[in-house]
């Protein structure tokens, strides 16, 4: 199979989808899309890294965007080939793993990297492997680590799904664990024991009472989030528990650092006989939208952006000091599903507005 990038972003969009690339698996699709970059670009300096493409082009221009998406998809599930069809209230629309997150955003990246002759920009794009299973893997940190200097630019878009619109930044994310202890004994003679369980009533409590912060960044609203996630605790039906777990995840704005994020939860159970341990953490990303490459790109697509709930990738290149944003093609609530599908109209709606804010005038 051979990729056509100068064919319509839908069409290219389908022969992605086609290709099987579940985490881990993603040597063919690696394959394709280095040979067809090779064959069908001019000006670019292309390299190959495990299962991630690079390619770049040393113009001189005075600016560079980044374009980066992944390879990988989840798990097949019955929804490959792609198949396509007309809806009446939505149109035309692909269905199949990968049409949403997020094989539509690497063809639309593909085919203009093969098709502007007139670029306002010099261009990296990266298409990298494992972004949908752990972070240790992820092909991105890997570059990160191993090539960063294949990583400078002045504004970095991810084509993740965005439903066409630009959602600038991500929220970070922690999860902490609350340990309780206390004293085993029969439930019968409970008032022999010491029950850790109930420990985490008043926790509860405040996380049900609590009240999320909204902020403002650069005219991106993002709201905040406390939740337990996960309880777990008992021996048997008729003991007194002498241990319990509780898990929450704070979902925070990019105006806080993680260490501030893990401060604002010890805050909100300050006072409780509980252990305290961060298990997971990921830093957000400020959406930057005041760069001017960034607000170039804001006013190509007609002054439309949101903030990003949820981490992405962007994130890694807000650590670098790079503005980042995620735009792409397909709903994210249909990310991973079976029935996942895309509107083509998006497809095209996302290919028009980046070939304008690439392009010279």
């Amino acid at each position: 199979m051979t990729l056509d990038l100068h064919a319509d972003p839908i069409d290219l969009t389908a022969a992605l989808v086609d290709i099987p690339s579940v985490s881990e698996d993603e040597s063919r699709i690696a394959d394709e899309v280095e040979q067809a970059l090779r064959a069908q670009t001019a000006g670019f300096e292309i390299i190959r890294s495990g299962n991630a493409v690079l390619a770049r082009t040393n113009r001189g221009l005075g600016s560079r965007v980044m374009l980066a998406g992944h390879l990988d998809t989840v798990p097949i599930a019955d929804n490959v080939p792609s198949r396509r069809e007309h809806d009446s209230a939505e149109g035309d629309i692909l269905h199949g793993c990968g049409t949403v997150d997020m094989k539509s955003g690497d063809a639309v990246f593909l085919h203009l990297a093969a098709t502007i002759d007139n670029p306002a920009h010099d261009l990296t794009l990266v298409f990298y492997d494992c972004e949908e299973i752990a972070a240790a893997r992820n092909g991105l940190g890997r570059i990160e680590r191993e090539l960063p200097e294949w990583l400078d630019a002045d504004v970095a878009i991810l084509g993740e799904p965005s439903g066409g619109f630009i959602e600038a930044g991500c929220q970070g994310t922690l999860r902490v664990r609350l340990t309780a202890s206390g004293t085993r004994a029969h439930s019968a003679r409970s008032w022999l024991g010491d029950n850790a369980i109930h420990k985490f009533g008043a926790a509860l409590n405040r996380l049900a009472a609590y009240r999320a912060r909204t902020v403002d960044i650069d005219g991106c609203e993002y709201r905040e989030g406390l939740q337990a996630v996960r309880i777990s605790g008992g021996v048997a039906g008729n003991v007194v528990p002498d241990a319990a777990e509780l898990d929450v995840n704070f979902r925070f704005a990019p105006d806080r650092s993680v260490d501030e994020a893990v401060e604002h939860v010890r805050e909100v159970v300050q006072g409780l006989d509980l252990g305290f341990e961060v298990t997971d953490s990921s830093p957000g990303a400020l959406p930057g939208l005041n760069r001017p490459a960034a607000a170039a790109l804001i006013e190509a697509a007609g002054g439309q952006f949101r903030a990003k709930y949820g981490w992405t990738d962007v994130s890694r290149f807000s650590a670098l000091g790079i503005p980042a944003v995620n735009y792409g093609p397909g709903d994210p609530n249909l990310a991973h599903k079976r029935d996942e599908r895309v509107p083509v109209e998006q497809i095209t709606h996302v290919t028009q507005v980046l070939r304008s804010y690439l392009s010279a005038g």
